[in-house]
């Protein structure tokens, strides 16, 4: 089957020279998560990639030590932001993109299938009628193909479900930001048993973007060191997750998959943070709203999933 959008994203990836883009990782170990800044070496415009507030479970306390040090760069870098770009509501760390829009600009954005999520676990942490569900926490909805740029750098939005409904892929010039959907070779690929997630989307959108140039450069949300590995590791190719990733290299079919996924997942437990991240997260970083003593609640629902 012709996938058009795919064809496109495959120009814009071989029309870009192969490493131009300049990309800053920033690791937060106790998330395991990597956030970005990519940005347009010309018009010095940037976007930040999957930001993270520092959140303490055990006090409920937040900080910002890891937005900080992005805006330390992007302000030495002498950059100015123009998108703060979610691949998904993350399950395992709070997003610190209203504290980075607040301090750095730019418009917030996620995948249009947000509003799925925002159904979904709204009606798990009961958010009542003040929560719109309707993607406008965000300023901006991408689809599968939608086109955008970051100054003169071409990119654009894949839909890439089955961790979540709403997963995107950003593909920003040689460089593709793929979320959770895959981890490095040795590790393997994104869990698919949350709420609206399935095994098989997720090998057919890992199959998608692997059928992307073998050259792509991809940028991975996390690292949790795989046995064998003693340091951490973020950034891969297309190439390599083809001929080696443990779990969807070439030769893998959508049936074993699915059977090595759902009984792997049946083995894991929750994150640790999935009932903050999510209720946080659905509303775009925001906190909800103060009750009636001023002071904003968490809500941690018992045996609901």
């Amino acid at each position: 089957m012709s996938d058009h959008v795919l064809d496109q994203a495959a120009r814009l990836i071989s029309g870009t020279q192969a490493g131009a883009v300049p990309v800053k990782a920033f690791f937060d170990e106790p998330t395991f998560t990597v956030s970005y800044v990519v940005h347009d070496p010309e018009t010095r415009h940037a976007g930040i990639i999957d930001s993270v507030l520092d959140y303490d479970p055990a006090s409920g306390r937040t900080s910002f030590k890891s937005a900080d040090a992005i805006i330390a760069y992007v302000q030495e870098q002498k950059l100015t932001v123009e998108w703060l770009l979610e691949t998904h509501a993350h399950a395992d760390h709070l997003s610190a993109a209203p504290y980075l829009q607040g301090k750095l600009g730019g418009k917030l954005a996620i995948g249009a299938e947000i509003i799925t999520v925002q159904n979904i676990f709204g009606k798990l942490f009961n958010a009542g009628t003040e929560f719109a569900r309707d993607g406008s926490d965000f300023d901006h909805l991408f689809k599968d193909g939608d086109s955008f740029q970051i100054g003169n750098l071409k990119a654009m939005a894949l839909h890439v479900p089955g961790h979540t409904p709403a997963d995107l892929a950003y593909v920003i010039g040689d460089a593709v930001f793929c979320g959770d959907t895959l981890f490095m070779p040795d590790y393997g690929t994104a869990r698919a048993d949350f709420p609206g997630g399935d095994a098989r989307q997720l090998f057919r959108s890992i199959r998608r973007l692997l059928s992307l140039p073998e050259r792509t450069r991809i940028f991975l949300c996390h690292d949790y060191k795989a046995p064998g590995r003693d340091r951490y590791a973020w950034e891969t190719t297309v190439s390599a997750e083809r001929r080696s990733n443990v779990h969807v290299h070439d030769g893998i079919t959508e049936d074993e998959f699915v059977a090595m996924r759902e009984a792997r997942d049946a083995t894991l437990a929750m994150p640790r943070l999935i009932m903050p991240s999510v209720q946080v997260n659905m509303r775009g970083g925001h906190m909800p709203p103060p009750e009636n003593n001023g002071i904003r609640y968490l809500k941690i629902p018992l045996n609901a999933v």
